[in-house]
């Protein structure tokens, strides 16, 4: 086993206490922000490290009793020795899991934007399996959840659902969600009994704040018009719908919900989120080629999952997983199963190139 490098482990212990120093001598309220956002991402780390540094004290101890002339006194040390190897080496690979670079936008709350694919009415209703698969997932996770805008299918479900979900972490897990869901079932339509394939994107884009993206006026086109709707008292009869075409990029956002100030704000939320994933994907797109060979976290062109009806299985593409609780991914319940399996694959291609640099 190899034992983590002191100094860098001195160095975290170091930069810990001053943070905690500099808060208690009374800085400017954005500065103890500032510092109290640094200490506790570090805390953890250091609380771990000082149980590392405890066991290997109490491993030292107890190999000196690994020779001694009373044979009930040295069998116990051996004991000893074998369980606090055991929790050295977990504590070790905890300190290397908390020493990982972490995305920025981690912590962030997130915009979903659900879409039906190719499949017609079918995929307009898996939109909405998915849609509410999210809302619950959120619910489980004390997770605020806003339907930001939505076009309905013909049917039922969903042409295009956006969603915002608002909480720390909400990013760190379903970033991972981004891509093409696939689904495999027997329509209530058909006569019989074929399986039909449908499909539905999903986008999960970091909320960014107004301090993360400046979207200059000049650049954006905003016009009003008329919602569409399906008809009776709900049709909008007001030009309250709001289109909003960012120049420079070309990125067209519409909410067209019933309060035309709400659609404007919503659309604004909306753009900035995606200009930001759209510079966070150039400046990833730029780092090292290892990357690439990282769990997927943001490829809509690739096909990332299949929920296939008949056998009750979700399965996984990017790790080769399959779960036989459909229902249960689908009440956003065993979703978790999923996403913690990527986010393992994921540290470990990370603490693979950590290894090879």
């Amino acid at each position: 086993m190899a034992k983590l490098p002191d100094e860098k482990l001195d160095a975290l212990i170091a930069r810990f206490n001053l943070l905690e120093q500099e808060m208690a001598a009374g800085p400017s309220p954005d500065e103890y922000v500032k510092l109290a956002k640094e200490y506790s991402s570090l805390q953890p780390v250091v609380q771990t490290i000082h149980k590392y540094r405890k066991n290997l004290s109490d491993l030292a101890g107890a190999k000196e009793l690994l020779n001694s002339d009373d044979s009930e006194m040295a069998e116990m040390a051996r004991q000893e020795v074998e369980e606090l190897n055991a929790q050295i080496e977990k504590l070790a690979h905890e300190i290397r899991l908390l020493l990982l670079p972490k995305d920025a936008d981690d912590d962030a709350s997130v915009i979903i934007e659900v879409r039906a694919g190719t499949g017609g009415d079918e995929a307009a209703l898996f939109a909405g399996d998915l849609a509410r698969m999210y809302q619950r997932y959120a619910e489980l996770n004390g997770w605020k959840t806003t339907i930001m805008g939505q076009n309905e299918g013909d049917v039922g479900g969903f042409k295009e659902i956006t969603l915002n979900i608002a909480g720390t972490g909400a990013y760190a897990k379903l970033k991972y969600e981004s891509g093409v869901h696939r689904v495999q079932r027997v329509p209530d339509t058909e006569t019989q009994g074929r399986i039909h394939t449908s499909a539905a994107t999903v986008a999960v884009l970091p909320e960014a704040e107004d301090i993360d993206i400046e979207i200059k006026n000049e650049d954006i086109r905003i016009d009003t018009m008329r919602a569409s709707g399906a008809g009776g008292q709900h049709v909008n009869t007001t030009d309250s719908a709001v289109r909003i075409t960012h120049i420079p990029t070309g990125i067209v956002v519409i909410a067209s919900e019933k309060s035309q100030h709400q659609n404007r704000a919503t659309a604004m939320k909306v753009l900035r989120a995606r200009l930001y994933e759209a510079e966070k994907a150039k400046r990833d797109s730029e780092r090292a080629e290892a990357r690439r060979d990282q769990v997927g976290t943001g490829d809509r062109s690739g096909r990332i999952r299949t929920y296939n009806f008949p056998q009750g299985r979700v399965t996984d593409h990017r790790i080769n997983l399959t779960l036989y609780k459909l229902d249960k991914v689908l009440e956003g319940e065993a979703l978790e199963e999923l996403i913690s399996a990527l986010i393992t694959e994921n540290q470990a291609a990370q603490l693979a190139a950590l290894d090879e640099e």
